[in-house]
């Protein structure tokens, strides 16, 4: 058993871009399959690159503000309660198109590589 309060937990730079801040709950090796169970927090135009995994999917819940995610190449609109699962292999990008920062609590689950 692991119990975690976000509280508590430390900020700490996003992989694929460092200006925007994550506080990460659950670490790989903390369950089985789970990479992450994370909570990222976008200021308005901030942009996590394109970019995809080999060896994971991933689950972005949005808990408040408003962007969009483009996956391979089609975009998506992100507003609160909005759930999108990405699939292994598939190119994602997460921009915040609003004026407001945009908070994604968001996991990923590993998967053999294709």
């Amino acid at each position: 058993m692991k119990h975690v309060h976000l509280d508590r937990t430390p900020l700490e730079p996003v992989s694929h871009n460092p200006a925007i801040q994550k506080q990460v709950m659950l670490r790989l090796g903390d369950l089985p399959h789970l990479t992450n169970f994370s909570q990222a927090r976008f200021a308005p135009g901030q942009v996590a690159p394109a970019h995809a995994h080999a060896d994971m999917c991933e689950v972005f819940f949005v808990e408040s503000g408003s962007g969009e995610i483009a996956v391979n190449h089609q975009i998506y609109p992100l507003t609160a309660g909005t759930c999108v699962a990405v699939e292994r292999g598939e190119a994602h990008e997460v921009r915040n198109t609003g004026n407001e920062e945009l908070v994604l609590t968001y996991f990923g689950i590993s998967v053999e590589p294709a």
